[in-house]
């Protein structure tokens, strides 16, 4: 039972202050990826080594959400959360500062901490902040903070980083993390830890019914979409044939459409969740097959790249709101699992596309992910009951 549902109103102004640090997180995260070439020249080092710093983050966020709950479960969860925004700050200072390459990493690692912690802290927190109903509404607005750092991360990143210095647009993400810092500290209430979580508790969250499957079904679908995201720019350069504005345009629209997912995603999962699970996968892998087979007119691929956008953009909310009524007495922990899961699904998705897209190109891939997709689909349809599993 959401132990914050007699409070009145809901907490919507700190459910705001964590997309503020969803924001922040997620802006830091891909910010190498814009800023990669003058990095490295920077800092004396490769364009492939300073691509670790993006890896590095990954690999400890994926540690982190499993060991963050256990080794936190004595501390309040409000001043839990505000330290992972103070690391986010720490940690795009010192990468603003770096003079090498371990001081980049050490930044980075501080972000991966951050990251994973508050990733699998995420849906429990609602939980306590707003009633059981509105529970979907709030994850949507906390994921549209997602969506919005996907969509300035890049092409802000990028034209920011010619103008004004790579180091100076670390300086201002430090920034929006102490922003985001001070609001939480404004709004987050005080929030009892749950001191009966341990290390074990996540092995026996993965034996209750249905849990299991649903980690994997979630894996299957992040795997299958990040290995159609990860490959998209070659995709458009070789079989849709656009040029840099043309293919610039349909990345905004798949941002933006991805960005209106989410808020789709709240509004349907109030009314069905189980059927905003299987839709949504099997959307996404028809239109992968769908770009298999028929791209290659710029219109209609990128009408396509914005419906997969929009459908994916109800995905996190779809599968952190199944948490939260599948194992509501130890959210925390399944928010551990199932952060661990997508981290392994990105890193997976992406490094298997590209064997796949050595092989057989970037119409190879998107048959693969969409065939996945479907696959996904069929598992929660036919393999996930549609009442939740009881809490034990």
């Amino acid at each position: 039972m959401n132990d914050v549902s007699q409070r009145t109103p809901p907490a919507w102004s700190a459910v705001f202050s964590m997309t503020l640090g969803v924001f922040g997180l997620v802006t830091a995260e891909f910010l190498p990826v814009s800023l990669l070439t003058p990095m490295a020249a920077d800092l004396a080092i490769t364009e492939g080594m300073a691509g670790q710093a993006v890896t590095a983050t990954a690999a400890v966020a994926l540690v982190t959400s499993l060991l963050i709950t256990a080794a936190t479960r004595r501390i309040d969860r409000r001043y839990v959360l505000l330290a992972f925004s103070g690391l986010l700050v720490i940690s795009n200072l010192l990468v603003a500062y770096a003079p090498n390459m371990p001081s980049l990493l050490l930044g980075r690692v501080l972000l991966g901490v951050a990251l994973g912690g508050f990733w699998t802290m995420s849906a429990a927190t609602v939980m306590r902040l707003v009633p059981e109903d509105s529970v979907p509404r709030a994850l949507s607005m906390i994921f549209s903070g997602v969506s919005v750092a996907t969509i300035v991360a890049a092409p802000m990143g990028s034209f920011f980083g010619e103008i004004i210095g790579w180091r100076n647009v670390f300086l201002i993400a430090a920034l929006f993390g102490a922003l985001a810092f001070l609001v939480q500290l404004a709004t987050l209430p005080r929030m009892a830890p749950n001191a009966r979580t341990r290390l074990k508790t996540l092995f026996e969250v993965l034996q209750r019914p249905m849990v299991g499957l649903g980690m994997l079904a979630a894996a299957m679908i992040f795997a299958g979409h990040f290995a159609f995201f990860t490959y998209i720019r070659p995709f458009l350069e070789t079989v849709t044939r656009v040029d840099v504005n043309g293919m610039s345009s349909i990345l905004l629209g798949f941002g933006l459409a991805n960005f209106l997912g989410t808020f789709l995603g709240g509004f349907m999962l109030e009314r069905n969740m189980r059927l905003t699970q299987i839709v949504m996968p099997a959307t996404m892998g028809i239109l992968g097959l769908g770009l298999a087979g028929v791209g290659g007119v710029p219109l209609l691929d990128a009408m396509m790249i914005a419906l997969w956008g929009m459908a994916f953009g109800t995905v996190p909310v779809a599968w952190s709101t199944w948490l939260t009524r599948t194992v509501p007495d130890e959210a925390e922990s399944a928010g551990g699992l199932l952060v661990a899961a997508i981290q392994f699904a990105i890193a997976s998705g992406a490094a298997v596309g590209g064997l796949i897209f050595d092989a057989g190109g970037a119409i190879g891939v998107f048959m693969v992910s969409g065939s996945v997709l479907l696959l996904a689909a069929l598992l929660i349809l036919f393999g996930i009951k549609a009442q939740t599993a009881a809490a034990t």
